[in-house]
């Protein structure tokens, strides 16, 4: 294995057999990791995204494909990736019943570092996450939050040299998620881990990937990092209100004579034109309807987000926990309005 790459996944497939039906979770999953990179595992529910995670922390084996971890064969050598490798899960892992500084102490101790190794290991993360004025608490008071941090710093305690973060936001309100990535990025420029994240909440994936994989019905469809997959899409949107249905087809004819106007739709009184750097072109766009005599109420450009991606790619909506995305308050809109 190269040094550049820290994970080499290759033709991953995964089958399982429910009474007499075999199926396939995983069907073909390629894809590189980069040493200390930050890659999002996406896919919707039942696209193969948590089996892929467990074949790659060895907790199941594949049934065809290779795993190289550090360099190391997942499937020939587990134990030894384990030593390499910290995971995070959707469950707390730590227990109720141990102050936390003395539940990481007990983790290290398991990892075979010595007793005075690992107090000040714990004390180092407690202190890095964050966390370090509730060593002496037990779990059962912390917020979501704080037990989320917690987990980070039990996955980090042997120092590995590749974190894997299951939906480690979930279920967190927007505070505690934005002050839990503040802390993940502290970390990444700490130790220089490498991080492979999944994650329901898209602006996450976004904002702090340097690339993503998606996945859908166990095959990766798009590999890349956020702003190429955006790109390609074919252009951001002009979306132009006008005072009546009259100015709206009048808008739209102008729209579509525009240099370098992919797409123009048409919804009672807004008009939405596809273009390559709409910023751009909508003061244009603007004095042509002017010049027109038609009335604007409102203009907005607004780029693609991964979202739109996910949608274009899968035909659906990603889904948090159920439930949608996100709510309007929390999504980021993506839209600059004049």
């Amino acid at each position: 294995m190269s040094d550049d790459w820290m994970i080499q996944a290759r033709g991953l497939r995964r089958t399982f057999t429910a009474g007499k039906e075999t199926i396939e979770a995983v069907r073909d999953v390629t894809f590189d990791v980069a040493t200390g990179e930050l890659l999002a595992l996406l896919g919707p529910n039942g696209a193969g995204k948590s089996t892929t995670l467990r074949m790659l922390t060895t907790l199941l084996p594949p049934t065809a494909g290779t795993v190289r971890i550090a360099g190391v064969d997942a499937v020939r050598d587990p134990a030894r990736v384990r030593e390499s490798i910290g995971y995070v899960g959707q469950k707390n892992a730590v227990g109720e019943n141990h102050r936390i500084r003395d539940e990481l102490v007990t983790q290290g101790r398991c990892y075979g570092l010595r007793a005075h190794q690992a107090r000040r290991r714990a004390d180092e993360l407690l202190e890095i996450l964050g966390i370090a004025d509730l060593a002496t608490r037990a779990p059962g008071v912390l917020s979501g939050g704080q037990r989320r941090r917690t987990d980070i710093a039990l996955g980090l305690i042997h120092n590995p040299a590749v974190l894997f973060l299951d939906e480690p936001s979930t279920g967190l309100d927007p505070h505690s998620r934005a002050g839990l990535w503040e802390q993940i990025q502290l970390l990444r420029r700490e130790y220089g881990i490498t991080i492979v994240l999944t994650t329901h909440y898209l602006d996450e994936a976004d904002q702090m990937a340097e690339r993503v994989v998606i996945i859908d019905q166990g095959r990766v469809i798009a590999d890349g990092t956020a702003d190429g997959l955006k790109a390609g899409l074919g252009g951001d949107w002009i979306h132009v209100t006008t005072g009546d249905t009259d100015g709206a087809r009048v808008a739209a004819r102008v729209a579509d004579r525009m240099a370098g106007v992919r797409e123009v739709t048409t919804d009672g009184h807004t008009v939405s034109a596809r273009i390559s750097d709409a910023e751009a072109a909508l003061p244009g766009y603007l004095r042509l309807l002017d010049h027109e005599s038609v009335t604007v109420a409102r203009a907005a450009v607004r780029r693609p987000s991964l979202d739109d991606v996910f949608i274009g790619l899968t035909g659906r909506a990603i889904q948090a926990s159920g439930h949608a995305y996100e709510s309007a308050t929390d999504a980021p809109t993506g839209e600059t309005h004049v």
